[in-house]
This record gives C-alpha cells, sequence and structure tokens, in this order.
C-alpha cells in the first residue's frame, strides 16, 4: 500500500462542495521562504521549473482521491479554470485533461471562457481589486450542461475569487446544476505565491 501524500481541505464557496487535496506550503522557513508539501513541491517544480514529468504523480494522487467521492458517477464533466498566464503547456489543462482520461470524463476547453484577459492574481493581496479584475471575466458558450453535476478545476486555490466567480457564471449563465470544486493544493497565506 503507498503512503498517503496528501491532506484534503474543506474549500468554502458558492459551489456544493469543494476540496484542496492539501496545503502549498506548511511552514515559513526564513524570509519569504516556505516549506512546501509534497503536492505543493510537485506544483512548483511543475509550474516554475517546468518539469513536466510530475504531472504524472499529481494526476495519480487526484484520481485515487476523486474515487472515493459519492458524486463521481454523477459528474458529466471536469471544467478547468481557464490559465490567466500563457505557458508553453500549461498544467491546469494537462492535469484535468489527465483526470479526464483516467476518470473516463469530459474536459472541455470550448466551454468556460475567458471574455478579458486577467492578471495573474498571485501578486494581489487586495480582495476587493481581486474581485474587481474578475468582474465579468468569465463565460460559458453553451447549455450542454444545464441540469448536470461538474467539476471545476484549478491548481491552486488562493483566496477562492477565481472560483467562486466561475461557478457564478457557470450556475446562471450556464444553468449547471451542482458545480464541485478540486485543487490540488491550498495556500495559507496572501503572500504565499
Amino acid at each position: 500500500m503507498t503512503e498517503k501524500k496528501y491532506n484534503v481541505h474543506i474549500l468554502e464557496g458558492n459551489w456544493h462542495i469543494g476540496w484542496a487535496l492539501d496545503l502549498h506550503t506548511i511552514e515559513a522557513v526564513g524570509t519569504g521562504a516556505f516549506q512546501r508539501t509534497y503536492l505543493g513541491e510537485l506544483l512548483y517544480q511543475i509550474k516554475y521549473r517546468g518539469n513536466l514529468e510530475l504531472i504524472d504523480d499529481i494526476t495519480h494522487i487526484a484520481v485515487q482521491f476523486l474515487r472515493t467521492r459519492y458524486v463521481l458517477p454523477w459528474l458529466k464533466a471536469i471544467i478547468p479554470i481557464p490559465p490567466s498566464q500563457p505557458r508553453p503547456v500549461q498544467p491546469v489543462i494537462e492535469i484535468a485533461n489527465r483526470l479526464g482520461k483516467h476518470l473516463n470524463l469530459p474536459v472541455p476547453l470550448d466551454y468556460l471562457l475567458k471574455k478579458k484577459n486577467t492578471e495573474p492574481l498571485k501578486n494581489i493581496n487586495d480582495p476587493k481589486q481581486r474581485i474587481k479584475i474578475l468582474s465579468d471575466a468569465f463565460r460559458v458558450s453553451d447549455l450542454r450542461f444545464a441540469g448536470k453535476y461538474i467539476l471545476l478545476f484549478d491548481d491552486i486555490y488562493r483566496s477562492g475569487e477565481t472560483l467562486k466567480a466561475a461557478t457564478s457564471v457557470l450556475m446562471s449563465e450556464g444553468r449547471v446544476k451542482k458545480v464541485f470544486v478540486l485543487t490540488i493544493t491550498k495556500t495559507l497565506r496572501n503572500r504565499e505565491l
């Protein structure tokens, strides 16, 4: 049996239920430095060091977790948050695609769309400013998931504002019945990433 390498945290928001598989960091180890959790380190290596081989490690853990959720048989899709920063490989999209493949769920990239470019929110600490930036940022392309359950996926939960804005659009414009949220990690403090 493999060692459990995560500690799930419930995410509160306008969705039905949300989970972060673990915290991103566990403690400060010096000025501006943090000790990352196992999943936090994997995600950091993927996003900022380009170590894409680690995507399978994160995917494996997320698949194991999702297979324990009662809602899995009712989910109709995994919807990744559209990235705000261009990268050669988008970790959120790559992980979502691999989750979909393992769980036999579609991952439509043409459903939840950005209406406007938004700057990365990791350096914006003012909650009102984050909400303003995300105001009217998303749209859905059609009603294909009206009345259905979907899993909204992102890599890191910081303030939850991005996920809240996306959930609002999914519920109001897309008429999704229930939104469930999964992130790989959750930050402890606003200054973490």
